[in-house]
């Protein structure tokens, strides 16, 4: 396919996500099963385009003057690509299944087009709703916090201590010319090409055998903040497909127990193979069992209990950008309500000494701060661990600059800190 055909194909995609209100990977497989010519560059390209397009929807539409899937594709070329009206024209000329020419209206608008009379929310391109959460969480640097979330993310990954050091996989994949991370001593951060597309790890012997696991490097810091260590009783209460609870194992050393449960046990099923692969054996996955309490021998028993708590997920929106067009406020409510939750049960299963670590990935105040607060006015047995303290303990002290201003507990970003956006807080069992 020419550069032209894979724009006009993620215009194709664009306009299906929309008529039909799916997630756009559901959109770009079946377009690939309709269009089996296209070969897996081919594929990859017209996911980057419509990724793109996700990415920068509002400040795109606001350039081009309205939102149809040709607009927000012309519109990311300039605001994500960098490319001028002239070459953006190169590609629309109507030929060889390339996008039609461009209008006059259009040309202008690329040439002239600001965003300077724009409101917040499209300068940052986040949803409107979201725009009082947003000054909420980051004042004057909303528009700021929104566009760095609006970026690409890197492909970081962690390497496993139970198999080896940092240097040994970095040498096992220095073909692909890794970088350290800046922050986690445990990262590894690859390259990616022009388009946004990292290397395929299903292919490499580090990832295969389980020397290394794809971990943005917020999550690595958020594992190592918890503070798991050999002979500890943890219990990962919200596992999902097991990437802390693998952090968390290996940062034990395989020496005490990690209990990984979650309550839909769908989303624990792809942690049994990573386990396997990445020589985890203290690790008992505890799947629900009906109405069955599969948990109760856990009670005031553990050492540290995580809580990944589900969130509206904000701070992952450079990796899934079209999750933040598809998330209502409706969403928000439902979510703070499963926090309040699952807080409240996990805190039954820490005992005396013991810690609860609550992170999410979400920038929200109502999801973080705010959540902490209500736990801590209805369980005074709980004390919260200031920021300094927890970036001590992790063996991090570096982190203490990202501590919260809006309470306890620390705060990463795309912006501040070059990670996606977490918050982790550390809550102290009297």
């Amino acid at each position: 396919m020419t550069p032209s055909a894979r724009i006009s194909a993620a215009i194709e995609v664009l306009a299906d996500i929309a008529e039909r209100r799916r997630p756009a990977g559901d959109s770009l497989k079946d377009w690939g099963l309709a269009h089996r010519f296209a070969g897996s560059k081919d594929r990859a390209s017209i996911a980057s385009h419509v990724y793109d397009a996700l990415r920068v929807k509002s400040s795109a539409a606001w350039i081009m003057g309205e939102e149809t899937p040709r607009a927000l594709v012309l519109g990311s070329l300039r605001q994500i690509r960098g490319m001028d009206a002239d070459a953006i024209a190169a590609l629309c000329t109507g030929e060889g299944h390339g996008p039609a020419a461009l209008s006059e209206a259009e040309q202008t608008r690329l040439r002239t087009a600001t965003l300077d009379d724009a409101p917040d929310h499209v300068r940052g391109d986040y949803p409107e709703w979201l725009a009082e959460h947003f000054a909420a969480a980051f004042g004057d640097q909303a528009v700021a916090e929104g566009r760095a979330l609006a970026d690409r993310a890197p492909v970081d990954l962690r390497i496993n201590r139970l198999k080896g050091d940092r240097d040994k996989a970095a040498k096992m994949l220095s073909h692909l010319e890794p970088e350290m991370t800046p922050l986690s001593p445990l990262g590894l951060r690859l390259k990616t090409s022009a388009d946004g597309r990292g290397p395929s790890l299903s292919a490499e012997s580090a990832y295969v055998r389980g020397f290394v696991e794809v971990q943005d490097e917020g999550s690595q810091l958020a594992a190592l903040i918890a503070g798991a260590k050999p002979g500890m009783q943890v219990l990962d209460l919200c596992a999902g497909g097991g990437g802390k609870t693998l952090a968390l194992a290996a940062e034990m050393d395989n020496k005490g127990q990690v209990y990984a449960s979650d309550t839909d046990g769908r989303r624990l099923m792809p942690i049994y193979p990573r386990l396997d692969r990445a020589n985890v054996r203290n690790v008992q996955v505890r799947a629900p069992k009906g109405m069955k309490d599969v948990l109760t021998d856990c009670v005031a028993r553990c050492d540290l209990v995580l809580v990944d708590a589900p969130c509206t997920g904000t701070g992952t929106w450079r990796r899934n950008p079209d999750a933040k067009w598809r998330t209502r406020p409706g969403a928000l409510e439902q979510r703070m309500s499963e926090q309040d939750e699952v807080l409240a049960n996990a805190a039954q299963y820490v005992k005396a000494g013991g810690v609860l670590a609550y992170i999410t990935c979400s920038l929200l105040r109502a999801e973080d701060e705010d959540r902490i607060d209500a736990f801590l006015s209805a369980h005074a047995d709980f004390l919260p661990l200031d920021a300094a303290h927890m970036a001590r303990r992790a063996g991090l002290p570096a982190l203490a600059e990202f501590a919260s201003t809006h309470g306890v507990g620390l705060r990463l970003s795309p912006r501040v800190s070059g990670t996606d956006g977490f918050y982790i807080a550390l809550l102290l069992k009297q």
